[in-house]
């Protein structure tokens, strides 16, 4: 294994993922730079996977924005996000940074619906509100409180998959990262769980069987609307 001090000032484009990312934990920044210049693309793919979703609100300027947050990200804290990257696991590193593009393009997108729109060019056409309205927010609580109480007996685990893949949207290739899993098995326990829910909800004893009490609501496991 190369020494890192040969790795300065100069980085060859054909260095491992693992050695570059040591080199870049030295804050070398030559290996920065070149870290960037591997993952750029990567990155962006990833933020413009959830900012497609919702151009309705996201402009190019908001993408470029969620970049920078990103870079900041990894850089926080020392790089802890970088320095807690474990390739034992068996995620590859882009695979990690995509998984943190996407979180961090997700909580750009939380608090660009929060931020008030206070000024408004003449003439422009107006964007559709990303928050939902009161009555939708009051339904989906119901809906999650009643899907919560039907996993009363569920396994930590168990539940963690159902808030990432349906709560969070998350991909199948994001929940397998994010759980240590294979995509295979994603989909296998997503399957199950699903079926295991449905026979809840069928069988539920609280569920009111008289016909003037309120009905709960139904169970919508729905991944986050594109």
């Amino acid at each position: 294994m190369p020494a890192l001090a040969s790795l300065v000032p100069s980085i060859d484009r054909d260095l491992p993922d693992g050695l570059l990312l040591e080199a870049v934990l030295t804050k070398d920044q030559t290996a920065w730079s070149e870290f960037l210049r591997r993952f750029r693309s990567l990155i962006f793919r990833c933020i413009t996977k959830v900012s497609g979703k919702y151009d309705a609100v996201l402009s190019n300027e908001d993408v470029n924005e969620i970049f920078g947050d990103v870079c900041i990200n990894i850089l926080r804290d020392d790089m802890r996000k970088l320095r807690v990257y474990d390739p034992a696991r068996g995620s590859k590193l882009g695979s990690w940074l995509g998984l943190l593009a996407i979180n961090t393009a997700y909580d750009y997108l939380r608090a660009t619906c929060r931020r008030p729109m206070l000024d408004k060019l003449d003439g422009a056409q107006d964007r559709p509100g990303c928050e939902p309205s009161a009555l939708d927010t009051l339904l989906d609580k119901e809906r999650w409180s009643y899907l919560n109480a039907l996993m009363s007996d569920f396994s930590d685990r168990d539940r963690r998959f159902v808030e990432l893949y349906y709560g969070q949207g998350m991909l199948p290739e994001e929940v397998a990262v994010a759980m240590r899993i294979s995509v295979k098995t994603v989909y296998s326990k997503k399957n199950k769980l699903r079926i295991k829910l449905e026979a809840l909800a069928g069988q539920d004893p609280l569920r009111p069987s008289r016909s003037d009490e309120p009905t709960p609501p139904p169970v919508r496991l729905l991944r986050v609307a594109a």
